[in-house]
């Protein structure tokens, strides 16, 4: 009674809502018998009721992205950094922070991507994955039933083959290396040029990754890229002692001062796991083990993006060329004990 009695709708009302439910539902409920009719109309209710419960049991789109960022903890520092710039280019978009995640159409995700990463294929691709991933957070937290980026086709990205260094880059960097002031990254340009380690993964190398006797180098699964461990061949690296192989401090800001001293204005990035990969493959014709020691599931991405045409005689160059570094430095090493 206290419940009718808190209600603003009265009889009249009920009875047409009642009116509106049974000829909304067609001819067949209004066919039936009173029993039926009723049986139906609180089938109706009880799922209507349900649905508007779950549809009020959400939370904004900010909400539900914050959260979801925080529930993986497990993320290295610059992953996580990199993460929360996606979401803020997300949330900056007019209107989106507010939505409510369960009222969310692909329309709407389809206009934020566009508004936040519309410029650049590759942006826009990231930051579907993210969007995506904000969705899936909350469909575990039940605060959605479904997932909406899914219907979005993610943009076709051409990748652009990189070309490696030539000679005369390779040697230049190599003579800047061996400079008082630069012979710290000598052990480090090496790795990314020979052994084909990406910058990042050399940056967070630990002396205990370094195995200067069986000549490997272990990228640990918690220190790459892509979250999979491998084992890197030291090649080319004669001569090395145990002082040599090791990572500065201050490695980002040590990098770019050798690149800069070395002459080189302009950097793409990886070239130098672009030129290990493409020596290597013109040298050694061995793509099993050139795949392995890059890291990649198969060779495919090897073939278009990774392996540019360069010369057996280039090649051998390339490997000599990093021998006679090596003994140079050895020799300059000699001379200044004498002295």
């Amino acid at each position: 009674m206290e419940t009718i009695s808190k209600a603003k709708i009265g009889r009249a009302d009920a009875l047409r809502l009642i009116l509106e439910a049974l000829e909304t539902l067609g001819d067949e409920a209004l066919k039936r018998s009173r029993l039926e009719q009723i049986q139906l109309l609180r089938r109706v209710m009880q799922k209507g009721i349900a649905a508007v419960q779950d549809e009020e049991a959400t939370v904004t789109l900010e909400e539900a992205a914050w959260a979801s960022v925080e529930e993986r903890r497990g993320l290295r520092p610059t992953t996580k950094r990199d993460l929360r710039h996606f979401v803020r280019r997300i949330l900056r978009v007019e209107g989106a922070a507010e939505m409510p995640l369960r009222g969310m159409t692909a329309k709407d995700c389809r206009r934020i991507l566009a508004t936040a990463f519309g410029a650049s294929a590759s942006s826009y691709t990231k930051g579907r994955a993210i969007l995506s991933s904000v969705f899936s957070f909350g469909i575990r937290q039940e605060w959605c039933a479904n997932n909406p980026v899914s219907r979005i086709t993610p943009p076709k990205i051409e990748e652009k083959p990189i070309e490696p260094l030539c000679m005369e880059e390779i040697e230049r960097l190599l003579r800047t290396a061996q400079k008082p002031r630069h012979r710290c990254m000598d052990f480090s340009l090496r790795l990314m040029l020979y052994c084909g380690i990406r910058p990042m993964e050399v940056k967070r190398l630990k002396d205990n990754d370094i195995h200067r006797e069986e000549k490997i180098v272990i990228i640990r699964p918690g220190k790459s890229k892509t979250g999979g461990g491998r084992a890197v061949t030291l090649r080319g690296l004669s001569g090395l002692t145990q002082q040599d192989c090791h990572i500065p401090r201050n490695w980002d800001r040590r990098w770019r001062a050798l690149r800069q001293d070395a002459g080189f204005t302009r950097w793409t990035s990886d070239v130098c796991r672009h030129t290990f990969a493409s020596y290597h493959a013109a040298q050694f014709r061995n793509l099993p083990e050139l795949q392995l020691e890059m890291g990649h599931r198969d060779s495919s991405l090897l073939r278009s993006r990774y392996m540019m045409p360069v010369s057996r005689k280039e090649a051998t160059l390339f490997w000599a060329v990093s021998m006679g570094a090596q003994r140079t430095r050895k020799g300059n090493s000699q001379k200044a004990g004498k002295l």
